[in-house]
């Protein structure tokens, strides 16, 4: 029973959990900052916040077309069919599956001006420790990669490695989007990995400004 409902649940699940969202969508105010400022810039945006922080950018780039990269795992084929639900662009593909296809095709799209939304601490972890790949797509496109901190006055934060944020009905959400960052094409190692933790540290930065403003922090 266990394996037939793994085996049926992406086919299932992505339905109700999107009429589900779509209904909380309802209840709760999302304050956006700094995206419009940032979305005017000319070539491709890669919007880059937490894996356990993507509830609001679903709702914020509903039916715009946005990219996005979803694993090729079991659990990866029910977020595609909610993501495809939600308007987005679907790349399949992660650091363990697919991998080096699933960046060029990441590289392919940037290349033509479009909008991503990207989790570089995902699919898998460490939370909250951007991986190299975000930076390679930038570096090979051209494209802006843009921190994103976010949080909400009242949620869950569900038992997962990135313990994911699911706001409460009737709450109040907010999305920092900070200063783009391009990543140069040749640059040396050592000036790569500093742009890589000074990213991570922006991301980080940013999400405390977002949990200070909604009364987490003091």
């Amino acid at each position: 029973m266990k394996a037939w409902w793994r085996r049926v649940r992406p086919r299932i699940l992505p339905v109700p959990i999107y009429g589900l969202v779509r209904l909380l969508d309802l209840t709760i105010r999302l304050d956006v900052e700094g995206y419009e400022e940032v979305r005017v810039l000319e070539g491709s945006k890669i919007y880059a916040s937490w894996h356990g922080r993507t509830f609001f950018g679903a709702l914020l780039f509903r039916g715009r077309g946005v990219w996005t990269i979803i694993s090729q795992s079991r659990d990866g084929e029910m977020q595609d069919g909610i993501f495809r639900r939600f308007g987005f662009n679907t790349i399949r593909g992660s650091s363990g599956r697919g991998g080096l296809e699933a960046l060029a095709a990441c590289v392919k799209v940037l290349k033509t001006g479009v909008e991503m939304a990207f989790t570089p601490d995902g699919p898998r972890g460490p939370t909250g420790v951007v991986q190299p790949g975000i930076l390679l797509m930038a570096q090979k496109s051209g494209a802006w990669i843009v921190p994103v901190g976010v949080s909400a006055r009242r949620r869950w934060l569900v038992r997962s490695w990135d313990r994911y944020m699911v706001p409460k009905p009737f709450t109040r959400g907010i999305m920092i989007f900070g200063a783009p960052i391009k990543v140069e094409p040749k640059i040396p190692a050592e000036e790569f990995e500093r742009i890589r933790l000074e990213f991570e540290q922006e991301i980080h930065r940013l999400e405390q400004e977002a949990e200070r403003r909604m009364g987490h922090l003091s």
